[in-house]
């Protein structure tokens, strides 16, 4: 009796040098240490043949064009190693993100609208090898009070067709523990500060507000292209939001409706880790708070808002950030 396990699973991803051309992603550089995995094997976009005969019946459907949805989340840690790109960098740049290392610095990763770069993935279930090229995604930032941080993928991708394959031997040194999102990791998020590239990742100035913690979605639309010649995987828009939910002063709180209605732009930043090699900072120059409403924690007032990150001068509306310090 076949008796196949979930957990043996392996996940490898590599960027491709040319769009769509398999990069054949190997376990000993590009595995990923990932959980809560998710994958639509065989999406297809059928065609119905509606036959009309002298009889009741469906008819069969014809199978279409063909791509592949995966999902998985990777901790939000720094490098194994100093002035080294994190071991999930080419994951984050599948999804409109540009590298900039900073040599015994830091690591930026913000966002470009243009020369967007793809991935293969090897999906390896305990005997079956599922392989998606051309693969783009969107991803979100869960920084949430007590909870690991985490970057949520979700790509799609070219699909190929399943083969039986042993799982590979994996490498997941380069993956690093990470540490809480708790008071004493993370601290309080900076609403108004200023924050300098080329220099050891810090925020100056602002105001700190204790908080739940932040989700931000890169909101990128990512869609799968059936043209004759040339399927593709686009990433046509982005629109990047996030959820805060703060603890306020009644002043503050007025204060902060003030500002929703007079469309009042701020930045935003969190920095969390206190680890050497292990600091990541988010950082948002220009957002809107929209939406107010009200929450609670334990009995404790909290006052939420969504929020809206918008370009300053393209391309800066998010920047996220590994110190090496």
């Amino acid at each position: 009796m076949p008796n196949r396990l979930i957990r043996n699973t392996s996940i490898l991803l590599k960027q491709e040098t040319t769009y769509g051309t398999d990069a054949a992603p190997a376990g000993a550089t590009d595995a990923l240490l990932v959980s809560n995995l998710s994958i639509t094997p065989f999406n297809a976009q059928n065609v119905d043949r509606d036959n009309i005969r002298p009889f009741l019946g469906g008819s069969e459907q014809l199978v279409g064009t063909k791509y592949v949805q995966m999902g998985f989340d990777l901790e939000l840690t720094g490098p194994a190693a100093v002035a080294t790109a994190p071991a999930w960098a080419a994951s984050l740049m599948a999804c409109g993100f540009a590298q900039v290392l900073t040599a015994t610095v830091r690591a930026d990763y913000v966002p470009i609208s243009t020369a967007f770069t793809s991935a293969t993935i090897y999906w390896n279930d305990d005997g079956v090898r599922h392989a998606a090229i051309g693969c783009r995604g969107n991803v979100m930032f869960k920084l949430g009070v007590n909870q690991r941080p985490v970057m949520s993928f979700s790509f799609t991708g070219l699909y190929r067709t399943p083969v039986v394959a042993a799982n590979p031997a994996v490498t997941l040194t380069a993956f690093t523990v990470p540490q809480v999102v708790t008071d004493a990791n993370t601290g309080d998020i900076t609403l108004g500060a200023t924050h300098a590239t080329g220099t050891a990742p810090a925020f100056v100035g602002g105001t700190p507000f204790p908080s739940q913690g932040i989700e931000i979605d890169m909101g990128n639309k990512v869609d799968f292209n059936a043209l004759l010649g040339g399927e593709t995987v686009d990433m046509t828009q982005r629109g990047v939001t996030a959820k805060v939910m703060f603890d306020l002063s009644s002043a503050e709180e007025v204060a902060a409706y003030a500002a929703v209605e007079a469309n009042t732009l701020v930045s935003i930043g969190l920095q969390h880790g206190t680890v050497a090699n292990q600091k990541v900072l988010l950082w948002m120059p220009s957002v809107q708070r929209i939406s107010p409403s009200k929450g609670e924690a334990n009995g404790k007032r909290l006052v939420g808002f969504d929020l809206r990150a918008v370009p300053v001068t393209g391309n800066d509306e998010i920047r996220v950030v590994t110190s090496f310090a």
